[in-house]
């Protein structure tokens, strides 16, 4: 599907088995538009909020098979619906999505990294437990696993987005990581401007290389699970890991400066990524 946004996974891959790639787009498709509802345009925040809370009831009804009366949001649901009744999918998932995007549209700083994880839970693992109930995978352990890569992709878009986010005034970097590394709200208007000192730099990768560190170490303890996974979803998982690690050595070549230029995968990472996920387990 066309993805005219700036996240760098892939989405319904032609990786993916054909019978998943309509119910993975219904999801994609459903995410995307209720992120846009707390994140887009400048509506205020209490009509974002009441266009969510039109999405919930528009949920509830789908997943019975009950016409969505909002003219809308009809097309979108009336496919997610399809998606849901015909794969049994769980409407929790969904539900949190819905709640980390309400969160969204208030709240702008992370006290620590506990309420951090908190927000990933439900912003982002839904996306990697509703994967695993497509594909009948969703025992104990792969869901622990899914949860560890999507909470760690999630961390990973975080950390290139420093600059996207700081310039719509939100910081999801831990406010006490900050703290400990001497890293304060001036000093990452004094990056976004471009006049950082030495002092400040250092103080700054300090903080990021900390940062780089958690998140692939989260990835790390994930991993195993591109490799418990069977076929064609096991392949495409295998890239989306290899991926989100990929974006981590790209931070540590730009010296942690996303300011400058956000770290990206270029076409000539995908090369490499193939010849890594051919030796998943080796060097994963």
């Amino acid at each position: 599907m066309p993805v005219e946004h700036y996240e760098n996974f892939p989405v319904a891959s032609l990786l993916l088995p054909a019978r998943l790639r309509e119910p993975v787009e219904a999801i994609y498709a459903f995410a995307r538009s209720a992120d846009d509802v707390a994140d887009e345009g400048d509506a205020p925040g209490i009509a974002r909020l009441a266009r969510l809370q039109d999405y919930r009831i528009a949920l509830e009804a789908c997943a019975r098979g009950v016409a969505v009366r909002d003219a809308e949001l009809a097309p979108l649901f009336e496919r997610l619906g399809r998606a849901i009744r015909a794969h049994g999918l769980p409407l929790q998932p969904f539900r949190h999505l819905l709640d980390a995007f309400a969160q969204d549209v208030g709240k702008t700083r992370y006290r620590d990294f506990d309420e951090l994880l908190d927000y990933c839970r439900r912003s982002a693992n839904p996306v990697g437990r509703l994967m695993l109930c497509l594909y009948g995978a969703a025992t104990p352990d792969n869901l622990r696993r899914a949860d560890a890569i999507c909470t760690s992709l999630q961390l990973i878009n975080f950390w290139q987005d420093v600059a996207i986010d700081w310039d719509k005034q939100r910081i999801y970097l831990p406010l006490d990581d900050l703290a400990r590394h001497g890293v304060d709200e001036a000093l990452l208007e004094r990056a976004r401007s471009g006049a950082l000192g030495a002092e400040d730099a250092a103080r700054w990768r300090s903080l990021m290389a900390f940062e780089v560190q958690r998140a692939r170490g989260m990835m790390g303890d994930g991993a195993p699970l591109a490799l418990a996974l069977p076929g064609r979803l096991g392949w495409e998982l295998r890239l989306v890991v290899l991926g989100g690690l990929r974006i981590l050595e790209r931070l540590e070549q730009a010296d942690y400066d996303v300011f400058r230029r956000r770290p990206t995968l270029a076409a000539g990472d995908w090369l490499r990524l193939g010849w890594r996920a051919l030796n998943y387990g080796k060097s994963a």
